[in-house]
């Protein structure tokens, strides 16, 4: 006859008893990958609305801001320019196109645009990304470079529009940005330190009447004379040192030559 296993209830006993606390931990460890889930989701909505956000203002003000830097008499509809997202469901996982045709232009890539038209898109662009959130100030280091005078002005007159706004350092050799700017300042070098010095002229308190670069003449004229005046001197000290060596040397040759006789 078969003997019962005493122990067998002890062992089923163990058994559930372990089954039990995987089961508690296994749903646990699913409570925490739902949580998991559930914030990344959050995460991922508040991100895409973000981007979306952002990219909506970029792109509209994008479109108004290049018709204004692009319009002109002849074109009073001025260009297009507008932004493309190359992934639409998740458009932080892709590239983000730019898209600009100057006035009177067909469709074509911005390599194929000149320098000119390339500078004015990528200033609406800069100027479209700013209006999202603004900084206190940016610095335009010579973007006028490849811009003529037409250009430069709509440029000039778009920063004096928003010049309540922000604050804009435009490092420039263009006169038309002298001749609209609060303040000049200028690097030159100092003769006598061998240094450079920073030359400041401040235009608001001069009327509109006039113009930046007569006002920044007046001012800035004693002070390169100064320096010419300075320049001059250590010329003839130079001169004159130079005559005295040669005459020296001159001295000695002669002295070498009689005591060679």
């Amino acid at each position: 006859a078969m003997q019962p296993n005493m122990h067998a209830v002890d062992r089923f006993a163990a058994v559930q008893e372990r089954l039990g606390e995987a089961s508690n931990e296994l749903e646990t460890h699913r409570e925490r990958v739902r949580q998991a889930t559930a914030q990344f989701e959050e995460v991922r909505r508040r991100r895409l609305q973000m981007f979306q956000e952002c990219y909506k203002h970029v792109s509209e003000s994008l479109s108004v801001i290049y018709k204004d830097l692009t319009r002109s008499s002849k074109h009073p509809l001025g260009g297009t320019a507008y932004l493309t997202l190359d992934n639409q469901d998740e458009p932080y996982l892709g590239g983000v196109r730019f898209t600009a045709m100057p006035p009177l232009k067909r469709f074509r890539d911005m390599d194929q645009l000149s320098g000119g038209e390339k500078t004015m898109a990528a200033l609406a662009l800069l100027f479209s990304i700013y209006s999202y959130r603004q900084a206190p100030f940016f610095v335009l280091d010579e973007v006028d470079a490849a811009l003529d005078n037409v250009n430069v002005k709509k440029i000039v007159n778009y920063i004096r529009q928003r010049s309540q706004d922000f604050q804009c350092v435009v490092i420039s050799l263009k006169e038309m940005f002298f001749e609209h700017a609060d303040c000049l300042v200028g690097i030159c070098k100092d003769v006598q330190s061998l240094s450079s010095r920073i030359l400041t002229l401040d235009l608001t308190q001069y009327g509109e009447t006039t113009t930046a670069v007569g006002a920044a003449a007046s001012a800035i004229a004693p002070i390169l004379e100064k320096e010419l005046e300075t320049v001059a001197e250590n010329d003839a000290d130079d001169k004159g040192q130079d005559n005295v060596d040669k005459s020296t040397r001159g001295k000695a040759a002669k002295k070498q030559t009689k005591r060679k006789k």
